[in-house]
């Protein structure tokens, strides 16, 4: 599978990851298997995070992630409750702790907090400098949000934004897709494949019988044809994981990605979901 830049020109990621929300609901078995299997497939960006579970979603990962976590690009994220500038750095330590870890990939702000982000940026800052994190970003921020954290961090600082982005939700499109790509910062879409239901269609299942795919491939590759995003679908299962991988070796032509935009199109600008 293809590597991309993810917010720094030499850290690579895979495009198709693992995402892990309501991870702990699935059977603990079978969502082990799913995430080794999607590692050995090359969805070797697993996510994660303190919420998950109140911290056993962590613990499952870790456990998925025992003898082949050097393969892995882990990232996990810190609630806003916590994200003063010492809370990061204890919600940091028991994360690497669920996590039987001692460094993350990338960690992330979860979602803009009512504390000041200049102290979560230096608590990020201090983790990295002490190695416990290689780099760092933020979660469901708007471009006032985006802004705000390049300034404080500096610039080439600010790895990613993780927001809601699938075929029924592209309201990121408008303003927050398109000034993070001209910045060089990774969008990784939670979601993907929808936020409640898959999304439906008559063009939608055209095209994937034409491609011999399934709906849910054709969904994935629609969004990850654009360079600068990283899909984190999550799945409970062995047969789902190798589903999603599948949807890395589809390249949608012009038409093709077309016919989705016409079907599925964004809508209204509505500003950025922070759910």
């Amino acid at each position: 599978m293809e590597l991309r830049p993810f917010g720094h020109p030499d850290r690579r990621v895979s495009p198709l990851g693992l995402g892990t929300w309501n991870l702990e609901i699935d059977d603990r078995a079978a969502a082990i298997a799913a995430l080794r299997r999607g590692v050995d497939l090359g969805l070797a960006h697993v996510d994660t995070a303190e919420m998950y579970g109140s911290g056993r979603v962590e613990a499952i990962v870790g456990e998925a992630l025992r003898g082949i976590r050097d393969r892995v690009f882990l990232v996990s994220k810190v609630l806003p409750s916590n994200a003063t500038e010492a809370g990061t750095i204890k919600a940091c330590e028991r994360s690497l702790k669920h996590l039987s870890t001692d460094r993350l990939d990338c960690y992330l702000l979860h979602w803009p907090s009512t504390h000041p982000l200049e102290g979560t940026i230096r608590a990020f800052e201090k983790l990295q400098k002490d190695g416990k994190i290689r780099s760092y970003g933020v979660s469901n921020f708007d471009v006032e949000g985006l802004e705000q954290a390049v300034r404080l961090a500096g610039p080439g600082k600010i790895a990613c934004n993780q927001v809601l982005y699938n075929l029924s939700e592209r309201t990121v499109e408008h303003a927050v897709l398109p000034w993070c790509e001209a910045r060089g910062i990774a969008v990784a879409a939670y979601s993907p494949l929808g936020a409640t239901r898959f999304p439906s269609g008559k063009v939608l299942d055209d095209l994937a019988a034409a491609r011999r795919a399934t709906p849910r491939q054709i969904a994935l590759a629609f969004l990850i044809r654009r360079k600068s995003v990283f899909a984190i679908p999550k799945s409970g299962s062995v047969a789902h994981t190798e589903e999603n991988a599948g949807a890395a070796s589809i390249e949608l032509t012009d038409d093709e990605a077309r016919r989705l935009d016409a079907a599925f199109p964004p809508g209204p600008w509505r500003g950025l979901a922070t759910a």
